[in-house]
C-alpha cells in the first residue's frame, strides 16, 4: 500500500487486528525483512511496517534529513492513518528514531519498546582512527583548493569514496549527506530518559552496532532486559528468528 506524507510518496504494510505494534526497519533496509515477524505479531495485534524515506519503495526526502526529520516524518505517517501504537519494534536505524521517539514522550500510547541490534551510541574513536580521520581532512582541504581540483576533478571523489562505509558509497547524494548526520548525533544521554519496559535483542557478534552497546542499553534504560543472540551479527533476528520470535512473543503475551 502507499500513502503520501508531506508529498513523500510513503510504502506501507499492514496485517492483522487488534492495538497496533509499529516497526521500524535500519539503515538501507526495508519493511520486507520483517515478514516473519509481522506474521507472528499479527496473531494478536495489527502489526504496522513503513519503508522509511530514502528506502525500499518510498520516495527520498527532498533534502538530507536528521533524525529528528525522520521522527516527525514517523509520527505524520500515523497521524494520517489515525493510528496510535502500543509497541514499538525497531532494528539499528530503527533503534534511533525510537529513542527519539521514547525519550521525549513523543508517542504517549506505546507502553513497550522492542530494540533489536540498536543503533544510537556514537563509538569512541581509536588513536588509528583519529590519525586517519585527520589525514582525511588535510587530503580533503588539499583537493578543495581551486587550482588543484581543476588539474584533479575526479580526486575528492576518490577520497570521499575510499573513506566512505558500503551503506555510504551505495546512497544518493541526499541520503550520504542524510547518514553523515545520522550517525554523527550521539543519542545515549536519551536512553535513561525512556520509561517504558524494553526488551534489547542483540548479536554478540554485531560489528556494527557491538553487544557492548546493548549492555549499555541495558544499564541505562531503567526497565530494560537484553537477550543475548550468540554468533549472530547485527541482523540477529534474521539469523536467529525463531528465538527473536520466541522472545517478542513472550514479551508481548502472544501464545506460541
Amino acid at each position: 500500500m502507499t500513502i503520501a506524507i508531506n508529498g513523500i510518496k510513503t510504502n506501507y504494510k499492514m496485517t492483522g487486528t487488534g492495538e497496533t505494534v509499529l516497526f521500524l526497519h535500519g539503515w538501507g533496509s526495508n519493511i520486507e525483512l520483517f515478514d516473519k515477524l509481522m506474521t507472528a505479531v499479527s496473531e494478536k495485534y495489527t502489526a504496522l511496517a513503513l519503508d522509511l524515506p530514502g528506502f525500499g519503495q518510498s520516495e527520498e526526502p527532498p533534502e538530507p534529513w536528521s533524525v529528528d526529520d525522520y521522527v516527525k516524518f514517523v509520527n505524520a505517517f500515523l497521524d494520517q492513518l489515525g493510528v496510535k501504537p502500543v509497541c514499538l519494534i525497531g532494528h539499528s536505524f530503527g533503534g534511533r528514531i525510537m529513542i527519539k521517539e521514547l525519550s521525549g514522550n513523543l508517542l504517549p500510547s506505546v507502553t513497550k519498546a522492542v530494540f533489536i541490534d540498536s543503533a544510537g551510541i556514537k563509538p569512541k574513536k581509536t588513536a588509528k582512527q583519529k590519525l586517519s580521520l585527520a589525514c582525511y581532512k588535510v587530503g580533503k582541504a588539499v583537493l578543495s583548493f581551486k587550482p588543484i581540483k581543476a588539474l584533479f576533478p575526479d580526486a575528492l571523489d576518490n577520497l570521499r569514496n575510499k573513506r566512505g562505509s558500503a551503506d555510504y558509497k551505495s546512497s544518493t547524494p541526499t541520503m550520504r549527506a542524510t547518514l553523515v548526520k545520522v550517525v554523527n548525533e550521539d543519542l545515549t544521554e536519551l536512553l535513561g530518559k525512556i520509561q517504558v519496559p524494553s526488551l534489547l535483542i542483540w548479536g554478540t557478534a554485531d560489528t556494527a552496532t557491538p553487544i557492548s552497546d546493548g549492555e549499555t542499553f541495558e544499564k541505562l534504560i531503567p526497565d530494560a532486559g537484553l537477550v543475548r543472540v550468540t554468533g549472530a551479527g547485527h541482523y540477529s533476528f534474521l539469523q536467529a528468528p525463531e528465538l527473536t520470535e520466541r522472545a517478542i512473543r513472550s514479551f508481548l503475551g502472544i501464545p506460541l
